[in-house]
């Protein structure tokens, strides 16, 4: 009977084999003892020294039960197990003693004594072979990784790995000399030269990251070292996490293109935090979005006592109401579920929840998709974002802030023409000298938004390929969630007049790089004439309508320090208010018609800078 077939049986039948098993060794034990210490021939046993025996048998069993030897999973036993089980044979040897010197038995000295070795290595040497059997079959069916770290979190980790079914570690990686060339826990040690080799040898798919204590910087520094092995890279929670109970240390998560590109944030000013915000009733437009989620995450940490979120998506609207309820007890969280187009739904809500706060996310973004449908462009990022403008300065709103993108600059599309339309709109309202103050924020892209390319070559990736990318030597800039939302309530709370600020993005990024690092973290190699052997292959499909192969944050070279060192002020072209209204009056009548070809040339016409891709 295979060992398979053994885990198959029911449990009574497993303690019967157990049971029966067990029995036959105490019994072999003993009488191997009597036969290895005076041979067969001398064997003349009274009744009373067989009662001791069966006694003895009895005996042992019932210890056995005491201790819950037979509750043990056999494939799974442990070092506790065993010495339970010595320490049962052990009283039954001293049991065999008490009879022999109480009773005075035939009973020579040694035979407890053979008894006790014999025994055990009948009793418990199975176990161990069913136990040795069951781990070189998972070590075979399971995935072997490498431990980055062999420190107490690396250690950690392998124990618990080797308790489970899914990882098997095979050697630890470290950079300190005092670890590389030893063993721990049976594993090697090696350096990073080792990966290559280990890699090879043992079929190593993953590597876990158990040095997650270290800076921002230096976590990507070391994952940039790590990244071109092209292997999937896993790390544990954090330390803190881990150590108050929240998360497991096995509880292993990916690392994502964020924290190869993201960078360690500049502490924010608390007072451009919470001017605008604290005690105060604030409105996210596109609350459910990308960067409008986040804006309502960051904005609930400085203390609004009303929050209204103002969402088109159903499921995005739901999302991130739950989500806020349960971090943020003390908030009033109102969810509308309405378009920013809505103008009779917009003055309602200003209306019944006395808006003090705007952040104006809400906008039609992905470029193709607006390239497409120039009217939905038009209608809902110049016409809503008026929408919105306008009925805050009849409600005597205190601050608005218009979310912009880079695309507004010098924009070779139409959704980037509508954002500097918005722009200059809310610039104008800014010129009425109103009691509302106006803000204007630009960035670039964000890393995991809706219409970022990251997650779409994440999808790609699982997919086996290709990953598409549109040109070779196309360039954009990057920032990480959380921190353009807090760029941007922080330069939002600077404005008065229609300033426009400009967000700090970093270096640029190459979207061909981006596309490699991710396919390396995610533990595929890219397939090129240099490396034929690669898992997975880079096709470009050239420019979409309307796309830029370099984005620009200014229109002018001109900026101006701030505050804060990571937002810049942008002294931008203004449009006369009257200017701006008969524009508008011309893109409705246009609008009115379904005339996309008029609309789209009055946009040309406007003083935008907006040259059409096919112009070029």
């Amino acid at each position: 009977m295979g060992v398979e077939k053994l885990f198959d049986l029911n449990s009574r039948t497993k303690l019967a084999l157990e049971l029966s098993w067990d029995t036959l060794s105490i019994v072999i034990g003993l009488l191997f003892a009597y036969w290895l210490r005076i041979g067969i021939s001398s064997w003349s046993f009274s009744t009373l020294e067989w009662a001791v025996f069966a006694a003895n048998v009895v005996f042992t069993i019932c210890g056995f039960f005491g201790v819950g030897h037979y509750n043990q999973i056999i494939r799974y036993i442990d070092f506790r197990a065993i010495y339970l089980t010595i320490f049962v044979l052990l009283a039954s040897t001293c049991y065999l003693f008490a009879a022999k010197f109480s009773l005075d038995i035939f009973m020579p000295t040694t035979v407890p004594l053979i008894y006790l070795m014999v025994s055990m290595g009948l009793i418990i040497s199975p176990r161990l072979l069913i136990q040795a059997s069951v781990q070189a079959q998972q070590y075979k069916l399971r995935e072997k990784c490498i431990i980055f770290g062999a420190a107490e979190a690396g250690r950690s980790l392998a124990l618990t790995l080797r308790a489970g079914n899914d990882l098997q570690p095979i050697a630890f990686v470290d950079d300190k000399k005092l670890y590389q060339g030893k063993q721990l826990l049976g594993l090697p040690v090696g350096s990073r030269k080792d990966i290559p080799e280990l890699v090879e040898k043992y079929g190593v798919s993953k590597m876990l990251l158990a040095v997650n204590n270290s800076s921002k910087n230096r976590r990507k520094e070391l994952i940039e070292e790590l990244e071109p092995f092209a292997i999937e890279l896993l790390s544990i929670p954090n330390i803190q996490d881990i150590v108050s109970g929240k998360r497991q240390i096995d509880e292993l998560h990916e690392i994502k293109i964020e924290d190869l590109l993201g960078r360690d944030p500049v502490p924010p000013i608390s007072k451009l935090l919470e001017i605008n915000i604290k005690q105060k009733v604030v409105l996210v437009t596109g609350a459910g979005g990308s960067i409008g989620s986040e804006l309502c995450r960051q904005i609930a940490l400085s203390g609004p006592t009303k929050m209204v979120l103002f969402e088109l998506s159903e499921y995005n609207l739901y999302q991130i109401e739950n989500e806020l309820k349960r971090q943020f007890k003390d908030i009033i969280f109102v969810p509308v579920l309405a378009s920013i187009q809505d103008n009779v739904a917009l003055r309602n809500v200003f209306k019944v929840h006395k808006i003090q706060t705007i952040y104006h996310a809400a906008a039609y973004k992905h470029v193709p998709m607006v390239e497409s449908n120039p009217l939905a462009g038009i209608r809902n990022n110049v016409f809503g974002t008026a929408n919105v403008a306008l009925v805050g300065i009849e409600y005597d709103v205190e601050k608005f802030v218009l979310v912009s993108t880079d695309k507004a600059v010098r924009p070779t599309n139409i959704m980037g023409a509508t954002k500097r339309f918005a722009e200059l709109f809310v610039q104008g309202m800014a010129e009425l000298h109103s009691d509302t103050q106006f803000a204007i924020v630009r960035f670039g892209n964000v890393l995991g938004s809706s219409g970022s390319v990251v997650p779409l070559f994440s999808q790609q990736i699982r997919n086996g390929g290709p990953i598409t990318v549109t040109h070779p030597d196309i360039i954009r800039f990057f920032m990480t969630i959380p921190e353009a939302a807090q760029l941007v309530i922080q330069a939002g709370a600077m404005g008065e007049r229609g300033e426009v600020f400009v967000l700090d993005m970093g270096e640029p990024v190459k979207i061909v790089d981006l596309a490699t690092k991710m396919a390396h973290l995610m533990g595929q190699s890219i397939r090129s004439e240099k490396e034929p052997d690669g898992t997975i292959e880079i096709n470009f499909s050239g420019l979409r309508p309307g796309e830029k192969l370099y984005e620009e944050l200014l229109i002018d070279d001109a900026d101006t320090e701030t505050q804060h060192s990571r937002i810049m002020g942008a002294d931008e072209r203004k449009l006369p208010f009257e200017d701006i209204v008969m524009l508008l009056d011309r893109l409705n009548f246009a609008l009115l018609n379904q005339d996309d070809r008029e609309a789209i040339d009055i946009l040309i016409e406007a003083p935008l800078a907006y040259t059409p891709a096919s112009h070029m």
